[in-house]
């Protein structure tokens, strides 16, 4: 895990009370910058997802596909964090897309900070949604507010169907669990898609939950249309809904304007 958010203290000592402390001013001030940002998207009537999910779920494939669905119908933007290369930028420029790279050295998560140094480099204006891929890692990417206002899981069959009771708190902040790779769906005979319903249900999220392949452009239908009526939701001033951290504390983020 990555020593700099604090994520990778494994033991507490004798400063269990000042650990505490710190790293709650560190979430508190990655909040105040998240909510600069959602500022910053709202006023240019830009949405933004947070995807999340485990390395190799298919983050980068997924939005490929993504992006040639609905390229017709918007501008789309991606910012892209991995912990080295620019591998997953340079897919997602290919496809003639804007994509800024954020590389985080030993960081295990994107945060607040991050992000807003991107959008430095994206022209809001001329956008309508912004895709935000974060780190793979199914723990410390949940507990960072970006100023996204959706969260996006992805489980691929390949982990096993019990990820989100073992990850809980990642599958509980999900807005949409995708459930990918379904291609190898055949093959991989132990993944059952209902046991994976079921683990999110009980964790009291009744967020959509949705199987796909990128590979297969006929499965994405269901999650394109569910990213349009969020778009549509959003610009439109009506989201009331809660978000990572602060919905843990039962505050609401701002509705766009």
């Amino acid at each position: 895990m990555c020593e700099a958010c604090g994520c990778g203290a494994t033991s507490l000592g004798v400063n269990d009370t000042e650990t505490v402390e710190i790293l709650g001013r560190l979430l508190d001030a990655n909040d105040r910058t998240a909510a600069h940002n959602r500022a910053h998207f709202n006023s240019h009537h830009v949405v933004a997802f947070n995807l999340m999910s485990a390395p190799g779920a298919g983050k980068t494939a997924l939005l490929e596909t993504t992006i040639d669905a609905l390229r017709s119908e918007y501008r789309i933007a991606v910012i892209e964090g991995d912990l080295a290369t620019e591998n997953d930028a340079r897919r997602i420029r290919a496809r003639g897309i804007p994509a800024v790279q954020i590389t985080t050295g030993s960081a295990c998560h994107l945060d607040a900070s991050m992000v807003h140094a991107a959008l430095h480099d994206l022209a809001l204006a001329e956008l309508d949604i912004v895709f935000i891929e974060n780190v793979g890692n199914l723990v410390c990417p949940a507990s960072f507010d970006l100023g996204q206002h959706r969260n996006v899981v992805l489980l691929s069959v390949t982990e096993g169907d019990d990820k989100p009771a073992k990850y809980p708190v990642m599958f509980r902040t999900a807005d949409i669990v995708l459930l990918t790779k379904m291609d190898l769906a055949p093959v991989m005979d132990d993944f059952d898609t209902q046991r994976a319903e079921d683990a999110v249900r009980n964790l009291a999220n009744a967020a959509p939950v949705v199987a796909l392949s990128a590979r297969q452009a006929m499965t994405l239908v269901t999650w394109t249309a569910w990213l349009r009526g969020e778009v549509t939701t959003i610009r439109a001033g009506h989201d009331r809904r809660s978000g990572t951290r602060e919905a843990n504390h039962g505050h609401h983020r701002p509705a766009m304007a």
